[in-house]
Order: structure tokens, then sequence, then C-alpha cells
């Protein structure tokens, strides 16, 4: 058969890997894939209705596709076997055709014919399959390319700029790196700042916070403006002695999206230093809060409390309620990490905060469960024996929830001994592989031991 023509073939190449950010070869290997697609649409189409459809899933595995960009066209070309007898003409080609042509031909050696049907055989069906199959195959390499250049990077935090709006989602243009081409990143409401504007065009640091493998029409990258990591990278990047070592973030505790519009967004961030003349807390604020002024720009505006780490869980609990001052710290319930912490009247509602997000940001910090009292009213006798209950519940629990995993363990032990009892009175054929194999094992070690 003569070559297929497609004219302008290699503007089409060029025009979709433009378009699609792919490199050429990727667009010539999809477009292979989708010529032979159709190719196989055009053969089943003749047993449309009958029920001797010959096609298997592996029926065309012998068949490729051969792209002539020199003269912009292409051939289907079938790997076929020689044999005495031909069973299947699309597998198989007998010997006496070939040596009609090759006198050397031999059973057993592979040809490769042009076995391409003429331009207007091939059909609408089959060229409509085609074009469907290059769109799929364009946005499977586009999906895998975004998962290799994205999964793997140094950096999660990317400069991203807006380009549209669907639904309350906002979708952004993000790269890797520069020279790197854009793609699309989705900015879901729960990861946005209700302070941020995203307007067309407008710019802002996101959190590559995950990359999609599951099939989807919208972007497979999803950022965050509302991770923790971003508080992060902001401050790495705003003051040397973390990026030195000699200070260093131990924890952080945030809260970008309030549940109330009433409260504002909070992070309070724990910080401590390896060298002793540091001061941690002083290195993150900068001269004049010149540093962490540049972190609380970028987050338009949300409020950071920066604290200073602690070993001792006191001073850790007593840190965290910043700028509350504190009379008092009592670990009630070390074990279960339950604290109370004792403040003055008039800083109760400071040590709470707004709505209760200055302890809730500073529990989630410290990971102790802080209830703030009114030190004026505190007593002790009957606190302790609230806390004494909670302690006996707790232990009930625990050891309720340990004789359970116990009984567990011990249903999955009787299981497991009476699936081996069954297999041996009753050998599956994979065991009685394995004992085959054992033995014959034995007797070759046994052979070789007699030597």
């Amino acid at each position: 058969m003569a070559l297929v023509i497609l004219p302008g073939l290699n503007n089409l190449i060029d025009d979709i890997s433009e378009e699609k950010k792919l490199p050429p070869q990727v667009v010539e290997s999809a477009l292979r894939e989708a010529l032979l697609k159709g190719y196989e649409k055009y053969r089943r189409t003749f047993y449309i209705g009958t029920q001797d459809d010959p096609f298997d899933e592996e029926y065309f595995s012998n068949f490729d596709v051969g792209l002539d960009l020199d003269e912009e066209g292409y051939r289907i070309l079938a790997s076929k076997i020689i044999v005495e007898e031909v069973e299947s003409e699309d597998h198989q080609i007998s010997l006496t055709e070939v040596q009609q042509v090759a006198d050397d031909a031999q059973i057993g050696d592979t040809v490769v014919l042009d076995v391409t049907p003429d331009k207007e055989d091939f059909g609408r069906m089959a060229a409509s399959t085609t074009k469907q199959v290059l769109a799929q195959k364009l946005r499977d390499q586009q999906r895998k390319m975004i998962q290799e250049e994205f999964a793997d990077l140094d950096d999660p935090v990317l400069t991203a700029r807006v380009i549209r709006f669907e639904r309350q989602s906002v979708i952004m243009a993000v790269s890797s790196g520069i020279g790197r081409p854009e793609v699309e990143a989705e900015l879901p409401k729960r990861d946005q700042l209700p302070n941020d504007n995203y307007r067309a065009n407008a710019t802002f640091k996101v959190f590559l916070k995950e990359v999609s493998e599951i099939a989807r029409k919208g972007p497979q990258l999803f950022v965050s403006r509302a991770n923790a990591g971003l508080v992060v990278y902001l401050f790495e990047n705003e003051v040397p002695e973390i990026q030195e070592g000699a200070v260093k973030i131990v924890a952080v505790s945030r809260e970008a999206n309030p549940p109330s519009r009433a409260v504002g967004p909070r992070t309070k961030v724990a910080v401590d230093s390896i060298e002793r003349e540091v001061d941690p807390v002083g290195a993150c604020i900068g001269a004049r809060g010149a540093r962490i002024q540049q972190v609380v720009n970028e987050l338009r505006g949300e409020k950071i409390d920066v604290i200073k780490w602690s070993s001792d869980p006191i001073q850790y609990i007593l840190n965290s309620l910043s700028p509350a001052k504190v009379d008092l710290v009592r670990l009630v319930d070390p074990e279960g990490q339950h604290a109370h912490v004792l403040v003055p009247p008039d800083q109760l509602s400071l040590a709470i905060g707004r709505e209760g997000q200055n302890v809730r940001l500073a529990a989630r910090l410290t990971g102790w469960k802080i209830d703030v009292k009114n030190s004026h009213e505190y007593d002790q006798e009957t606190e302790d024996s609230a806390v004494a209950d909670l302690i006996s519940q707790r232990e009930e629990e625990e050891t309720l929830q340990k004789e359970a995993e116990q009984r567990l363990a011990a249903e999955q032990t009787a299981r497991a001994e009476e699936d081996a009892r069954l297999r041996e009175l009753y050998p599956l054929p994979e065991d009685e592989e394995e004992i085959d194999e054992e033995y014959e094992e034995e007797i070759v070690s046994s052979e070789e031991r007699a030597r």
C-alpha cells in the first residue's frame, strides 16, 4: 500500500507540542498510538453485528504505525512469522509467499509488511476513534509529565498566577522552575485565605499540597495558601539564622480559616536555637519587626505569634499562651497530657482568645489539652477530683481498647491455625507445587552431600 498522506503533519505536531507543552517526540508517539487504535476500529467495523469477531485484547500487538515526517504521511505495519501453513493471516505468512521475494527466508523468521488501508477505506468511525484516542493520549502524557515534574520538587512553595475561577476554586498557573512551562493548579475554597484578593493575573506564594494521580478533567495539582508549610517557607526565606541552622522551627499551629468571620487568621510558631547566644524569637521578628512583617504582608495581615520552644512542658505551655500573662501551669494528668492554666481575671479573655482561638492554637502547638482557669476562683480540691474521674474514665477506655485488641489478635491467630490445618488436610494446587519443589531441593542437596 502507498503512504497515506497527512498534509501539514509536521505543523500539526509542532502546534500540538506548543499548545500542550509536550516534546514533539511525545506527540509523535501519541499520534502513532492513536492511528493504531483507529486501524483497530477500522478492522472491527467489518464484524459489527456478527458473532465471529476474532479480535481479542492482544490481537493487534504485532501491529505498529510508521510515521514518515519527510513525506508527511503514515503506514500501518504488521510483523508476521513465516510458517508452513497459515492459520492467522494477520500474524503469519507462508514460506512459499515470502520465498518469491526472498530466497533465503526460513520458517520462524519474522517479516514486516505494509498493511495500510486506503485513506478512503479508513472510514469516519476509525478517523473519529483516532481523534479521540489522540486527545486522551495527550492528556495522559501531560498528566505523566506533571507527576514527574512536580512530585519530587525540593521546594514545595511555588509562585502562582490567577488565571480564572471555577465554582469556588481559583485556577492558577504555576511553574516548577525558570524556563519550565506553566501548568494549571487548583486552589480550593478551604485552602484560600479570607484576606486574599484573587483578581485575574494577581500573583501569590502557594504551597504544593498534592499531585493527583487520578484521571480528572481539571488540574491535577492542588495548592494551598492555608497550609502551615507556607509559613515555614516564608520564615526560612526571611531569617538567615534559620537558613544557616542556628535557629530551627520546632512546631507550627495555624488557623488560616477560622470558624467565624469575627475571628481573623492566626498562627503560632515555636522556635528554638542551636547556639546559646542566638535569640530565636528575636531572630524571627527582626529589627523593629522587619522580618516578621514581611511574612505578615505575604499572608495579607495574618496575626503571627513567635514563641520560644521549651523541653519543659510547663514553660512551653506558658509560652504558647502568649501574649497572656499566666500565674501557674498545673500538669494535672501528665500521662494524658492534660494541664490547667491559672490566669488573673483580667487576662482570662486574652488567654482564651476570641472564640477560644488562642488556647486552641496553643493546645495544637504543644500537644497538650489546656484548660484556662480563673486563678481567683480556682478550687484545687474540686478540680483534682474532677480530673481523677477523667483519668479513671481514660484508663478504663484504654483497658477496654487493649482487651479488644488482644481478642482480635487471638481470633486472627486461631483463624490462621485453622487455615493451616485445613490446608494440610486439603492442599491447594500451589501448596502441592511448593511441596514438590521442596522435595526436589532436598534430593539435590542429598546428592550433593553424597558427592
